[in-house]
């Protein structure tokens, strides 16, 4: 079984590679690591760092060296981040020492979630149905997106040949929590939001027309619930069995409906195009959540064009993570890598007893992997969390 934990560039460089291997492997009994090689902004609190205790990361920069030949025709171009322009190629470090017999390396890459890129190349972001630009989102739709996303996956693997790439948001994003200081006076129900996230950017309505699906009418039904929607005195659903009644509760709107089913299109022939540049001895995974629907991903589809899937566990019971992973098996089918991923954050992880509780399914007959988060946010002590867990 393969045992990553996610880890960002800079804790390597502040505790060294020696520290963070230890821990790791001895510490926590994994055999992976799985490194941030592209990654958004954020604010992070770093317990145990020696150099810092808040660390703010460049926005939407990668964190290895890329092959200029690779992106030079391209017309959104990448941004090394000053910590590794600075301070050394983490990645290529990992892959060195794996070579050496050290722990195995793993890609974690943010494909599309990414403002800096959007705020400079707003052509490309999802737009909603009145136009607006999601500039935290570059559109799967769209042709520069595409090979921005193809270039980034080429690159780190036939450079690099980590044991896997792990992809997050080559999809569609939602429309709350995914920018910085929001304001929502409305008080916007889960249907509410999801009519927001859905993007009718060129690109979009061009590539439903080619396949006979009629993007403009949804789009004009949309623009009309979310007028409604905001002229509302107080919030009201107007889907109440909405997330749980998934895309059928749309079903009486066809042309509605169409889009939505067409929606996954994009996000399945991207994922497609990155597993065919990728070289052939990287595995190519998906991190997918329990409504991944949501955002254009259909595990069934996408575990047909690429090597599996690690589905996070998340604020979850540990009756609900064994549905996960059952219904997960069942979507990737028998020979494809399923994984899960567990976050060690307080308090949704209050005890070591809590996380054995959780991990217990995934040692079930059938899943290939575990990944926890994150190694340089949480005290050293839940690496000993991990450790126990994995022993029971």
């Amino acid at each position: 079984m393969q045992l990553s934990i996610w880890t960002y560039p800079w804790d390597i460089q502040d505790l060294g590679l020696e520290t963070v291997e230890r821990d790791i492997v001895h510490r926590a009994g994994l055999n992976m690591i799985s490194l941030a090689t592209s990654y958004h902004a954020g604010r992070f609190l770093q317990p145990r760092s020696p150099k810092r205790k808040a660390y703010f990361p460049e926005d939407g920069t990668i964190y290895f060296k890329p092959t200029a030949a690779r992106w030079a025709d391209l017309a959104i171009q990448p941004k090394v981040a000053d910590v590794i322009e600075k301070g050394g190629d983490v990645l290529g470090q990992l892959v060195r020492h794996r070579e050496a017999g050290g722990p195995g390396v793993s890609c974690w890459t943010v494909c599309l979630h990414n403002t800096r890129l959007g705020m400079l190349y707003p052509q490309a972001v999802t737009r909603n149905a009145f136009g607006d630009p999601n500039y935290y989102n570059l559109c799967p739709s769209h042709a520069d997106a595409r090979a921005y996303v193809r270039a980034l996956v080429a690159d780190i693997s036939h450079g690099y040949r980590p044991d896997r790439i792990e992809l997050e948001s080559p999809c569609f994003m939602g429309f709350a929590h995914e920018y910085h200081h929001e304001k929502d006076g409305v008080g916007l129900a889960p249907e509410d939001d999801f009519l927001l996230s859905l993007c009718f950017c060129p690109s979009c309505l061009e590539r439903a027309a080619k396949a006979g699906v009629h993007g403009e009418a949804a789009r004009k039904l949309v623009a009309q619930w979310i007028v409604e929607t905001c002229e509302r005195e107080v919030p009201a659903r107007r889907f109440p069995d909405f997330p749980a009644g998934g895309l059928d509760v749309f079903r009486p709107w066809p042309e509605l409906h169409a889009y939505l089913l067409w929606r996954f299109e994009p996000v399945t022939s991207l994922v497609a195009e990155l597993r065919e540049v990728a070289h052939p001895a990287t595995k190519v995974l998906i991190i997918d959540l329990k409504d991944g629907w949501l955002g254009g991903c259909d595990l069934a589809a996408l575990g047909k064009v690429c090597d599996g899937a690690i589905l996070c566990a998340y604020d979850m019971q540990p009756d609900d993570v064994g549905e996960l992973l059952e219904a997960g098996r069942a979507a990737l089918g028998a020979e494809k890598f399923l994984g899960t991923g567990y976050r060690l954050f307080y308090p949704e992880m209050s005890g070591q007893e809590v996380l054995a509780a959780k991990v217990k399914p995934a040692g079930a007959a059938g899943i290939d992997g575990i990944n926890f988060y994150n190694y340089g946010l949480v005290p050293a002590a839940r690496l000993d969390w991990v450790g126990s867990a994995l022993r029971g």
